[in-house]
């Protein structure tokens, strides 16, 4: 059996689950959400333990197993404790700023880059250390977001200039060597 499809699912306070067939229903502090699953797989709620079982060991329903499992954790931590991401933005002249509620890059472009969060979602900006961080309760929500502002200026080889995860590791490169005589 899957070792993830196997481990329950601790329920916290404060946070409720309904099940109708293959739709599952999640409510807590933070928001809801709701999701359909695969009817193949069984979603049993055991007091605050919530388990997935499948009833045979095909190889498609076994490759749902873990994944449907993990999904549903993803919904129960995220609407009692949330998810963050962290950008950092690096070169000279480029800073992130907030307007409102929506996020506002100046990243080298002759304009502008202007980003308006998705219900659940909310910008945090540090100016002085130029961060972004993406808070949200929907973890597939906050890391396409997240995706979508590093696209706009990936991280460079050579100079390092761009935005990029916290913590990531940008490989540099050497610039050209110059002509000896």
């Amino acid at each position: 059996m899957s070792r993830v499809g196997r481990s329950p699912i601790q329920i916290p306070q404060g946070v409720q689950v309904e099940i109708e067939g293959p739709v599952v229903r999640v409510k807590g502090p933070r928001g809801e959400l709701s999701r359909s699953f695969r009817p193949e797989l069984e979603i049993q709620l055991e007091g605050d333990t919530l388990r997935v079982a499948r009833p045979s060991d095909e190889p498609k329903v076994r490759s749902l197993h873990g994944l449907t499992r993990a999904l549903l954790n993803n919904m129960v931590v995220g609407v009692s404790t949330g998810f963050e991401k962290t950008l950092e933005v690096e070169g000279v002249g480029y800073r992130p700023e907030k307007e409102g509620e929506d996020l506002v890059l100046y990243v080298g472009f002759s304009h502008p880059v202007r980003f308006s969060p998705p219900p659940g979602i909310k910008f945090e900006v540090d100016t002085r250390a130029r961060n972004i961080k993406v808070q949200g309760y929907d973890k597939e929500l906050v890391g396409q977001l997240a995706a979508d502002i590093r696209k706009v200026r990936p991280p460079e080889p050579y100079k390092g200039k761009g935005i990029r995860y916290s913590g990531e590791h940008v490989r540099r490169k050497a610039g050209k060597a110059g002509r000896v005589t």
